[in-house]
């Protein structure tokens, strides 16, 4: 289904986030291993997400760029799935903006590329390593947060038009106010280079945040990376139970 919201045209999609930086601390739902997130992203693709958010793990559970921590997690998940699946470039993974640059560029030996990969624009380097995705074919998302100067920095970015989608990163983790953070960094983004925007909370304002994404017709995502909670409050047992939630959310922020 194709939706026109605010001069921006793509089709709806809401993608799972299957873990994000958190660990084994954060419960036994959070797939930590190659295995666990490809069977993570099936039970999340079987109840309806059509895209895939992974950061590949180290065996200790630390985020990683190494092309040797990302083959065997893509290939697990595209063991299982046919949606496209695309990974973090955060910066936590690895701080050094030069070496993070290198490491992303020796992806180009692996048998296989993800279909996409977040970059926020917030961070050091930004704009070369979004440069040197697309240069491999990689299709960038460009990480806007709120509270951050990267909606301007990528208002004047000249890779703005060839990213893939904008990932409107809504930071205020209140419930009270994150329907109001999300539209306030709705109208930084402005025109956003024509480009689809997917618009996602955390925390406590995940399901407000997703529910407007609902009422705005605009692609969304939901997982354990974003929140470990239900709409209820009640503690989420996969990422499968939070996609089958907020598919029903979405939807009802529509009617």
């Amino acid at each position: 289904m194709s939706v026109v919201t605010g001069g921006w045209h793509h089709r709806a999609m809401v993608q799972v986030c299957l873990n994000g930086p958190r660990g084994a601390a954060d419960g036994a739902g959070v797939p930590l291993s190659p295995e666990a997130m490809g069977e993570a992203a099936e039970s999340a693709v079987v109840v309806g997400a059509t895209d895939v958010h992974v950061h590949p793990k180290t065996p200790c559970g630390s985020d990683s760029l190494s092309p040797k921590v990302l083959a065997p997690t893509l290939a697990a998940i595209r063991r299982r799935v046919s949606v496209p699946v695309g990974v973090t470039t955060g910066a936590w993974a690895d701080p050094d903006p030069v070496t993070r640059l290198a490491r992303i560029r020796s992806w180009a030996a692996l048998p296989a590329l993800p279909d996409h990969a977040s970059v926020n624009w917030h961070e050091e380097g930004a704009e070369e390593i979004a440069a040197a995705l697309l240069d491999l074919g990689v299709g960038v998302e460009a990480g806007i947060w709120s509270g951050t100067d990267a909606a301007a920095r990528f208002a004047a970015s000249p890779l703005g038009p060839r990213v893939l989608r904008v990932l409107a990163e809504v930071t205020d983790t209140d419930a009270d106010t994150a329907e109001a953070s999300a539209r306030a960094l709705l109208a930084d983004l402005g025109s956003a280079h024509g480009r689809p925007v997917l618009l996602h909370g955390e925390d406590g304002g995940a399901w407000p945040v997703l529910r407007l994404a609902g009422r705005l017709g605009l692609a969304t995502r939901i997982g354990l990376e974003d929140t470990l909670v239900l709409p209820d409050g009640e503690r989420a047992r996969s990422n499968a139970e939070l996609v089958a939630a907020g598919l029903v959310e979405y939807h009802a922020g529509r009617r």
